[in-house]
This record gives structure tokens, C-alpha cells and sequence, in this order.
């Protein structure tokens, strides 16, 4: 039962955080530049997750040495969600989101850079076919996406690969899974506010569609995926959470197409069954190295 309850939080979790799009790009056409949006975004997540934690009575205190440490992370989130939204001006959220989800092949190869984890055939064969499928799914019926697009989202591939990363370190294993997310939420909102101050300024929402966007980025993309994918990764294990993670480039793909009309050919298509099959293969490969004890994470 235990298990069942995982699977069916971790498909809400992917499938949430396969919603970015859907409620960000409506406020982006709405004049509402990204700095504000992610700072509200931040803001009032940390607030709903302060909450959260003062009703289950969490220990809030943390040694300053670790508040600097959440610092950074909450700098790696910051230029990770800034760069996915900055994104979708360029190229289309499907598109993005389905670039974005090579995440957990960077991270392997962290891994075996910085941990000195044994290298594998496998590795490289996932590398090679996400290779091919970034390939495919960059190559429109109008020739090859925006570069720049391209290379914003690929930067947001390498933050979030290190954030992922570091979530493993000793330090960060010790804090509730909600403080550790209120911190990194509280820092991200003081870091847009301080961007926002020297760019576009921080802006008065529109009007009330304005509003619910913001409140849907908040509640189910921000917070019920992210609280959600802790809670499965506890009761079905991080495996299937990971590759059932799958499931958020299929939905930004599908919103792409039947909300925003976006196109979507066979080469795209193609694109998103290896860049997702590469995936698995490398996340079946960290499981087996799981069990023999060979991934290091301190």
C-alpha cells in the first residue's frame, strides 16, 4: 500500500512540476517580466512553507555555517528557475522542459568528476542517445531552435544537476525536508527581490488572473511537487520516483501543444522517447550501483 501511495505521489509530483509553463507563460504575455514572477513565486512558497512547518513544529534553528551553505543553494534554485522561465521567450516550454529533464545524466557524471564513482558503458551510451535526442528535438520544421534559448536551458541542466548533488551532502540529510525547502525559498525570494530592485523593479500583478497564475505556480508547482517527490522517494524509493520524473516533460509537452499551440513533429517526438530513455537507463544504473554500495554522496 505503502508503495502504491509512492508511485501515485511521485507521477503528482512530475506531473505538477510539468505545470511551470502553463502558469508561467500566461503572466509573461501578461507584461509581468520573469524577476517578479519568481520573486513572488519564492516569497510566498516560503511563506506557505513556514506555515507548514510551524503547525508540525519544526525546528527552525540551523548553525550559521549551514545557513551559508542553504544560501548557495538557494542561489543554485534561483539561477535554475530563472533560466527555465527565461527559456520559454526563445524556444517552446515543451522543448525547454524536456532539455531541462538531462538533469540527472549531468549529475552522474558529477559523480564520477567529483566523487571519483566508477565510470560505466552504460553512462556513455545514455550520454550518447540524450545526445541524439537533444539533436532531434532542437531541429524544427524551421530549421534549429534559438541558441540562445538553447544554452540558457542548458545552463539551468548544469544548476540543477549540482544542486541535486549537493542535496546528498551529510549537512543538508539532517534537516526536515520542509526547512530545508523553506530556507532555500527564503533565500530565492531575497535574492529576486535584489535583481528585481536593479532590473524591472518588483511589479503590482495585473489583475486577478494575474494573481491565480501566481497562486497555482506556487501551490501546485512549487510546493505540492516538491513536498509530494520527498514523501514518494520515502515510500516507493528513489528509483521509481526518478523514473516516473518522466512524467514532467510529457505534460510540459502536452501543454505546450494543446494550450499554447506549439508545434510538435515527428523529430520532436523522436527527441523526447530517447532524452526520457536515456534517463531511465542512467537512473536504473545509479540504483544497481545503490545496492552494491558504490555511490558516494559525503
Amino acid at each position: 500500500m505503502k508503495k502504491t501511495k509512492g508511485i501515485i505521489l511521485a507521477l503528482l509530483s512530475s506531473g505538477t512540476f510539468g505545470l511551470i509553463a502553463f502558469f508561467s507563460i500566461p503572466l509573461l504575455k501578461a507584461g509581468v517580466h520573469t524577476p517578479s514572477i519568481l520573486f513572488y513565486r519564492s516569497l510566498l512558497a516560503a511563506i506557505l512553507l513556514g506555515t507548514i512547518c510551524l503547525i508540525r513544529k519544526k525546528d527552525f534553528r540551523i548553525p550559521p555555517k549551514t545557513a551559508i551553505q542553504l544560501f548557495v543553494m538557494g542561489m543554485l534554485y534561483t539561477i535554475t528557475a530563472m533560466g527555465l522561465i527565461y527559456s520559454y521567450t526563445y524556444i517552446s516550454s515543451g522543448v525547454s522542459t524536456t532539455l531541462h529533464f538531462l538533469y540527472p545524466i549531468v549529475v552522474s557524471c558529477l559523480m564520477i568528476i567529483f566523487y571519483k564513482e566508477k565510470k560505466s558503458l552504460t553512462l556513455f551510451i545514455a550520454a550518447v542517445t540524450s545526445l541524439v535526442g537533444v539533436g532531434l528535438l532542437c531541429w524544427s520544421d524551421n530549421g534549429f531552435i534559438s541558441t540562445r534559448g538553447l544554452f540558457i536551458v542548458l545552463i539551468t541542466v548544469f544548476t540543477y544537476a549540482v544542486y541535486i548533488v549537493n542535496l546528498g551532502r551529510p549537512v543538508f540529510k539532517k534537516l526536515e525536508p520542509e526547512v530545508l525547502m523553506f530556507y532555500v525559498m527564503l533565500f530565492g525570494a531575497f535574492m529576486f527581490s535584489i535583481y528585481a530592485s536593479f532590473t524591472t523593479g518588483i511589479e503590482i500583478l495585473p489583475d486577478r488572473n494575474a494573481w491565480l497564475n501566481i497562486v497555482g505556480l506556487v501551490l501546485f508547482a512549487t510546493v505540492l511537487s516538491g513536498l509530494s517527490l520527498i514523501t514518494a522517494v520515502k515510500y516507493a524509493g528513489s528509483t521509481i520516483t526518478s523514473i516516473l520524473g518522466s512524467m514532467e516533460p510529457v505534460v510540459a509537452t502536452i501543454v505546450g501543444i494543446f494550450y499554447f499551440h506549439e508545434s510538435f513533429g515527428w523529430n520532436s517526438f523522436a527527441g523526447l522517447v530517447l532524452i526520457i530513455a536515456s534517463v531511465i537507463l542512467v537512473v536504473m544504473m545509479n540504483n544497481k550501483r545503490e545496492k552494491k554500495g558504490q555511490i558516494i554522496t559525503d
